[in-house]
């Protein structure tokens, strides 16, 4: 079975982790910046361990920079989609596997960006699980905000280590291992 009783919960084999502009322009400008980094690096080594597509934006990365290094060095063959749209989904380019209808969301910023990106996708008929410890703003308020909307429009809020046993669904295994020592 691939998913819960109630279908809310991440599946390996329905999910796909979006990555919302992680870039190094953001660095300076938000204050947990570290910590998001960290977190959407995690989300992107247990996404390549437990073969979960990814999808990652930049926007307007001439301005604001590629990818940060500490998450750009878990990506592999992904190439980042470069975007002037706020919302990802809208951006040329942007495609999830359409036999995948759940939608893992991290990034940058939580009130424009991931948010606009989370709306479009709720609307296209996605199930969207928004990892909060892993998205950010510049302040705190227009974080609080941001979630707050996507939540109200229908995301899951979750976290990096909720997703990451969700996907995982069982212990035992070397996947387990491997996502374990990641969240350590």
């Amino acid at each position: 079975m691939s998913t819960g009783a109630h279908g809310l919960l991440l599946a390996r084999d329905r999910a796909t982790l979006v990555i919302v502009d992680v870039q190094e322009a953001f660095r300076k400008a938000i204050p947990t910046f570290e910590a998001i980094a960290a977190n959407t690096a995690i989300l992107a080594q247990a996404a390549r361990t437990l073969h979960v597509p990814i999808v990652v934006t930049e926007q307007y990365p001439r301005g604001l920079g590629e990818t940060v290094p500490e998450v750009a060095e878990h990506l592999d063959d992904v190439t980042p989609v470069e975007k002037l749209e706020f919302s990802a989904a809208r951006a040329e380019g942007f495609e999830l596997d359409p036999a995948r209808d759940q939608v893992l969301v991290c990034g940058i910023e939580a009130h424009v960006c991931v948010s606009q990106t989370v709306h479009d996708l709720l609307a296209a008929g996605r199930q969207v699980h928004v990892a909060a410890d892993a998205v950010a703003s510049r302040s705190a308020e227009n974080r609080a905000l941001g979630l707050e909307r996507m939540e109200r429009a229908g995301a899951i809020p979750s976290s990096v280590e909720t997703a990451l046993f969700e996907l995982l669904g069982r212990a035992g295994s070397d996947e387990f291992k491997a996502v374990q020592q990641l969240v350590r």
